[in-house]
């Protein structure tokens, strides 16, 4: 599948799935669950973490640096692949 081809709905629905599933996935794979999602929905694809935030913050930045040069399209695709990789067809 084109990355032009994913849709709006087909993201949504993937979203749905990986909100709803009772499956545990390891920090580095909830990680990139978090970038991907943030890129496939942010309006300016930038985060700046406050200064004092948690050890938890630093790796979430670091996540969304490692997707900062993806397109929000690619960003979507990339977020059904894992969910479809871990969790099931969308």
């Amino acid at each position: 599948m084109k990355m032009t081809e994913i849709s709006d709905c087909k993201f949504v629905k993937a979203y749905k799935m990986a909100c709803q599933t009772h499956l545990k996935f390891p920090p580095d794979i909830m990680l990139h669950f978090y970038a991907y999602y943030k890129k496939a929905t942010s309006h300016n694809g930038s985060y700046l973490p406050e200064k004092d935030q948690d050890i938890r913050s630093g790796f979430k930045a670091n996540a969304l640096l490692q997707v900062e040069n993806l397109t929000q399209a690619e960003a979507k695709e990339k977020y059904v692949d894992m969910v479809e990789k871990y969790i099931g067809e969308v």
